[in-house]
């Protein structure tokens, strides 16, 4: 059973993926964020080879073993290119049109599926949450759930690649150089929206993570934390394991 959320949302993303892989006229993405301004996403982007990958994204694929679980496939990218090296790859996606597009493109594996509702029956080696894994967790307060449940789906000696950003860049510093975040949440809870084709997305609750953050999170539900690698840009990869 899919939850509420996938069965309401107009799933803009996925539409976008379908048409730029049918070449039915796509369209840029218009993002937006509660703490930044409309900007525009080129769809191509997300059909990029492991050459235009950015370095985190290449250095997860490169650690990947074993089986493993695509959580929030896209367009199918890193999937297929595993797919390709010979790994058991599952990749899953709330996103019915992005799961369609997966298959024209040729992934053998994928299916319409909140990782929560997954059957814990199926253990993976290795879990990849890239391009921001930390989004589905929305709120910090749904950050142990979602560990615990992706906990329950790694075999033993298991690993989780993950990557996020750190935003604290995005908010101005006073004169003694402190950060004006928030005083309420935490200053990487954001609501976000998507626009395509003059459609507008409902709002949904999208969340960055500085690493510290993740850490004490992951120990807190009893798995290591060990930060893999740091991007150009206040982002990075990290490896959850038992």
């Amino acid at each position: 059973m899919l939850n509420f959320e996938i069965q309401t949302m107009k799933d803009l993303f996925g539409k976008a993926i379908l048409d730029y892989q049918t070449n039915n006229s796509p369209e840029d993405l218009i993002t937006e964020t509660s703490i930044s301004e409309a900007d525009e996403m080129s769809v191509a982007y997300l059909f990029r080879d492991f050459k235009e990958m950015p370095k985190l994204e290449q250095k997860a694929l490169q650690l990947a073993k074993g089986k493993v679980l695509d959580v929030g496939c896209g367009a199918g990218s890193h999937a297929l290119y595993l797919q390709e090296k010979g790994f058991d790859v599952t990749a899953i996606d709330i996103s019915e049109n992005a799961i369609k597009a997966c298959e024209l493109r040729g992934l053998k594996n994928c299916k319409v599926s909140d990782v929560l509702d997954l059957d814990t029956s199926e253990k993976f080696d290795t879990i990849l949450l890239l391009m921001n894994g930390t989004g589905i967790f929305g709120k910090m307060n749904q950050i142990s759930k979602f560990l615990q449940k992706l906990k329950s789906l790694l075999n033993g000696g298991g690993q989780i690649l993950i990557d996020s950003s750190d935003l604290i860049y995005m908010y101005d510093q006073d004169e003694d150089g402190a950060y004006e975040v928030p005083a309420n949440g935490y200053y990487g809870e954001l609501t976000f929206t998507i626009q395509y084709k003059g459609e507008t997305e409902d709002t949904f609750d999208w969340l960055y993570l500085d690493y510290n953050t993740l850490q004490n999170a992951s120990n807190a539900n009893g798995f290591e934390c060990e930060l893999i690698l740091e991007g150009k840009h206040f982002d990075y990869l990290a490896k959850l394991y038992i």
